[in-house]
């Protein structure tokens, strides 16, 4: 499992045997089974995430249908808001996959920082990272129509369409599980012209 991480980080900063050593100390490595709910709406966590294996996904329950927010695969991490504003979360975070996941708290990330400062900067390379990707993505969505939405995910993120079960990529891309067999059909149709 540290492997994974190991050579995630190494493609950033270069890693010495003590820095290797307090991450592995730190007991942050968890596998989660398929269908393990991580937080549920109304909870609070401390709990932060990073994906070395498999899929969690964010979702709301609205009116009694689950929406789909976002999902986090291999090599991303994902901070709950409750985990900064201390109240309760407004959604639920779930395993897809059977996942090798960092469970980290706040107090093991300023401890961590505090011994090894090229952590805290990396944290903050990879945040900004993160931070404009969202945003480029939230505009993607926002104006875009949802074929061209199905269309973005096939070429930014094809493993998800192989991963995902349809009614929750439906949900993801803001449209019906019926539309989006419809648009498939479509763009096989129009592929095959």
């Amino acid at each position: 499992m540290q492997e994974l991480l190991f050579d995630f980080l190494e493609k950033h900063i270069t890693l010495t045997e003590d820095e290797k050593n307090a991450l592995v100390s730190l007991d942050i490595f968890r596998t989660v089974k398929k269908g393990t709910t991580l937080l549920e709406a109304g909870q609070k966590s401390h709990q932060t995430y990073f994906v070395l294996k498999g899929c969690i996904r964010v979702y709301y329950l609205i009116e009694g249908e689950e929406k789909t927010t976002a999902f986090y695969t291999e090599m991303e991490g994902f901070t709950p808001n409750c985990v900064r504003t201390k109240e309760a979360s407004e959604y639920s975070v779930s395993c897809l996959e059977d996942s090798i996941l960092i469970v980290a708290i706040p107090e093991m990330e300023k401890e961590l920082f505090s011994k090894f400062p090229k952590f805290e900067s990396l944290c903050r390379v990879l945040s900004e990272e993160l931070l404009i990707q969202e945003k480029i993505n939230f505009d993607a969505f926002k104006l875009s129509s949802p074929e061209q939405r199905y269309l973005n995910l096939l070429q930014q993120r094809p493993d998800l369409l192989q991963r995902i079960p349809q009614h929750q990529l439906a949900s993801y891309l803001g449209i019906k599980p019926e539309s989006l067999s419809r648009l498939r059909a479509r763009i096989t149709q129009k592929n095959k012209s």
